[in-house]
């Protein structure tokens, strides 16, 4: 617009101007519009926000009008009011029909139609639309009919969002050809060109190629900035090559440009990515003394190195600490995320739930990692009905599981015993178009074999090998832990053998699986002879190796290989595990040798290391093997000190040691203890108790231990109940012992030729020889024959104490036992016919079946 005053166009007055006075001018100026005025809001963002109250949604965008038809030069301007066809659309009115049509309609044809094509100022910021959609496929066809137009002209800026485009998704090839292509369209590549081509280099793990670019940078006298140096810092830690990533830094600071907070965050990376936690918390106190404050990124950064060192409480402090309403930097998604994977590692699944409830009431939005956490930690557990809740939430809400999602909730039912249901969610898996990795494979092979279905475990390899998935040395070890569990001996050398031909290199964790396997299954020379072979090919062995080595020996009874294995370990500065302290002490303790296993448990407690109930009782075995009651009496007071519940096999052996030690009235103390602290009573336990109670001649303790024992005697050893029968008829009750032995007969106790001894010299001893005839009858029609010992004691009886008359009856009896013991050879197994066919008890004759009855209703 130009304004022209009245030295260039000037409007004269009706009268005509007097000749002899002033002329009296009166001027009016022009306005000549030259072009069509300036819109200043034609590329101004304009925020619009729509809610919906009756759904409770709302959507929040970013207008941008850009050049529109009355914006349009007139020659185009009229072109286009003349075609019905063509729109006056908004630039964000073309995204948004771009981005509803799929890559392979007429995007073109929408393009076409757009009157703004004609205006180039509208190119670069609907290009810089398209890409902050992401989408590369729409964006990429725009480019390309962009290129096509009369009135396109090649821009740095285009080119630059072009290439930033495609670093994002990790298309190093396309955005280095657009860099070439850019220079052919005489467009000098510039500082953010170098820094986005930088950057796809550096997220694609091309750290040389990164460096090489900076190179070029600098010849074509191009200074970096700190955007660029942080670009190739980044290239290089995120490779883990945390050393490179400081010479970077070092070079930067050298040249005068110093590093910012974005610069810290990725060295902090940089050292998490190799590996270096303890540095990076080293170097995260020397930023503490920096004018630089962390953010919320640089602490979820610490979180995670704390919780890779171990440092769990240092963690969880750290995320309390950003959550106080004061704190500078509150947690994000990541935050909460990382604290919920520590917890679903540790396998404390109701604390990684809490986190995720904090998250969600904090307003935060979980994402699929999030969810993945929880999932694992699930699925750690076996909890199978909860991780599908879970998964079904995730799709809920609107999120694609991924393939860590299927693999975690298949794990979670394989650790259920669930194989089948495994299978269908690996099968699912494939329906949703999420192609099974390595690791889904292998944790359908560990489903299946962990629950014994080796040979579905074995097809499942076959299948992968079938998708051109090369099994790993997780998968062999996986089978080779499955065979140690179904017993399989020669699986075992046939999955070493095709391990071998497929060139997989064992590993320390695969020569484990392996050996435990040959333990489980009895073959102790093969397990001994992979050992030398694992050591030979230099494969280290761990703790977990001289455990199993060890204790398989132990259940061979081959102590002293244990201990050689010990000497072993101990001469490769192993560091010695809870587990390798346990089978040691074992080892010392089946030998005899008090002194190694006390030395052993005291370095196990140096160590650091809580003696679990195991150990203890190993410790109170070895005292009780030594009959030195005292000593295991204060290892089992340290036990219970120590907050160890003790079990009913450390008691039982506590109880041993007492009745070796001559202390049975401790034995009935010990007893007490386990009725308050609720410990079931064993087998074991009601035979300690019994002994007591015959040094005692206790006979109501011995009572009440019968009504104990009544409602298990199915389960009690044949051992426990002759101690006890021996136990009531020393004590004169024979009518009680003879009650307590029908209740074993028609419980279908186990009868053994100690049982009707036991019966017979109480009954001799109390003068009842007419019970004991009777009873030498059971064991004959039973199949046991009475031995020349128990003739002789009822002939002896019948000579001293039975008198004339009774005497003659008695030898009569025998005479006729042992014509029929002569006459008739029994094959009979001990069975019904071993039972007592009828008995005499209160007045009241039973006989056959009504015996057993009578039994079960307590008559007896």
């Amino acid at each position: 617009m130009a304004t022209l005053h009245h030295s260039h166009f000037f409007k004269l007055t009706n009268n005509p101007p007097e000749p002899k006075s002033k002329p009296d001018f009166k001027t009016t100026p022009f306005t000549i519009h030259c072009k069509k005025p300036k819109n200043e809001q034609t590329f101004t963002e304009k925020k619009q926000a729509h809610v919906d109250y009756d759904n409770g949604t709302h959507h929040a965008s970013v207008q941008i009008s850009g050049l529109r038809k009355s914006d349009l030069p007139k020659r185009h301007r009229i072109r286009v009011e003349t075609d019905r066809f063509q729109k006056d659309w908004s630039i964000s009115e073309v995204v948004e029909k771009i981005m509803a049509l799929n890559r392979f309609e007429d995007i073109e044809g929408v393009l076409n139609r757009w009157a703004g094509r004609f205006a180039r100022k509208n190119f670069p910021v609907l290009i810089r639309e398209m890409t902050q959609t992401g989408s590369i496929e729409h964006s990429m066809q725009v480019f390309s009919w962009m290129k096509n137009q009369k009135i396109y002209c090649a821009r740095n800026d285009i080119y630059n969002m072009m290439i930033r485009l495609h670093a994002r998704h990790n298309r190093v090839d396309q955005a280095r050809g657009l860099f070439f292509e850019m220079q052919k369209w005489r467009c000098k590549p510039d500082v953010e060109t170098y820094n986005a081509l930088i950057n796809v280099h550096g997220r694609t793990g091309q750290w040389r190629w990164a460096m090489n670019i900076m190179e070029d940078m600098l010849h074509a006298a191009i200074p970096p900035s700190r955007s660029t140096y942080n670009n190739l810092i980044n290239a290089c830690g995120s490779t883990g090559n945390w050393k490179e990533a400081l010479k970077v830094c070092k070079k930067m600071t050298e040249n005068g440009v110093g590093p910012d907070l974005v610069t810290h965050n990725i060295l902090l990376s940089a050292y998490k990515s190799g590996a270096e936690y303890s540095r990076a918390l080293s170097y995260f106190e020397l930023m503490k003394g920096t004018n630089i404050r962390p953010d919320t990124t640089t602490l979820n950064i610490v979180i995670h190195c704390q919780i890779k060192l171990g440092q769990y409480e240092k963690a969880v402090q750290l995320f309390n600490s950003m959550r106080e309403k004061r704190a500078e930097c509150h947690p994000d998604v990541v935050t909460f995320t990382c604290i919920m994977h520590m917890y679903s590692v540790l396998g404390q699944v109701e604390n990684c739930k809490a986190v995720f409830n904090s998250l969600l009431a904090e307003g935060l939005k979980p994402n699929v990692v999030s969810y993945n956490a929880l999932l694992g930690a699930y699925a750690s557990c076996g909890m199978s009905t909860d991780a599908f809740s879970i998964f079904h939430e995730m799709k809920q809400k609107g999120l694609r599981p991924d393939v860590v999602s299927y693999t975690s909730l298949l794990n979670a039912y394989g650790r259920s015993q669930q194989p089948e249901k495994a299978r269908e969610i690996f099968e699912m898996m494939k329906r949703n178009n999420c192609k099974p990795n390595l690791v889904s494979y292998n944790a359908l092979i560990d489903a299946y074999g962990s629950n014994g279905f080796l040979a579905e475990a074995v097809e499942v390899l076959r299948e992968m090998e079938h998708n051109s998935i090369q099994p790993n040395v997780v998968s062999i070890s996986t089978l080779l832990a499955s065979c140690g569990r179904c017993g399989q001996k020669v699986k075992i050398e046939s999955i070493l053998t095709a391990a071998e031909s497929r060139h997989i290199e064992l590993n320390t964790i695969a020569y484990n699986s392996a050996i435990g396997s040959y333990m489980n299954v009895g073959e102790h020379d093969k397990a001994i002879r992979l050992y030398r072979l694992m050591r030979k090919k230099k494969v280290k062995p761990d703790c977990v190796t001289y455990n199993l080595l060890m204790s398989g020996c132990c259940k061979m009874s081959k102590y002293s290989d244990a201990l050689d294995f010990l000497n072993e370990m101990m001469g490769l500065n192993i560091p010695l595990s809870q587990e390798v302290y346990s089978s040691a002490i074992s080892a010392y303790s089946k030998q005899g040798q008090l002194a190694g296993a006390e030395s052993m448990f005291s370095m196990m407690k140096m160590a650091g290391f809580h003696p679990d109930v195991v150990t203890y009782t190993t410790m109170l075995h070895t005292h009780s093997a030594a009959d030195d009651w005292e000593k295991a009496f204060a290892i089992f007071q340290e036990m219970e000190l120590g907050g160890v519940q003790p079990d009913s096999v450390a008691c039982s052996t506590l109880m041993r040691a007492f009745n070796r030690g001559c202390q049975p009235e401790k034995v009935l103390l010990a007893a007490e203890f386990m009725k308050d602290k609720k410990i079931p009573f064993t087998d074991a336990i009601f035979f300690e108790i019994t002994s007591a109670c015959s040094v005692l001649r206790d006979w109501k303790t011995t009572t009440e231990i019968i009504k104990m024992m009544e409602t298990s005697l199915d389960v009690v050893s044949v051992g426990t109940l002759n101690q006890l029968l021996y136990s009531v008829g020393k004590s004169g009750k024979i009518e009680t012992m003879m009650k307590l032995f029908y209740k074993m007969v028609a419980l279908g106790g186990e009868l053994n030729f100690s049982t009707y001894s036991v019966l017979l010299k109480n009954l001799l001893a109390s003068g009842n020889w007419r019970k004991y005839v009777e009873v030498m009858q059971w064991m004959e029609e039973g199949g046991i024959q009475p031995s020349t010992r128990m003739y002789h004691d009822l002939l002896s009886f019948a000579q001293k104490s039975a008198g004339t008359e009774y005497g003659t009856t008695i030898k009569e009896c025998i005479e006729s036992m042992r014509r029929k013991s002569e006459n008739t050879v029994s094959l009979k197994k001990p069975s019904e016919s071993s039972l007592p066919t009828k008995a005499l008890i209160g007045g009241v004759k039973f006989e056959g079946k009504n015996l057993a009855v009578a039994a079960e209703k307590g008559v007896l």
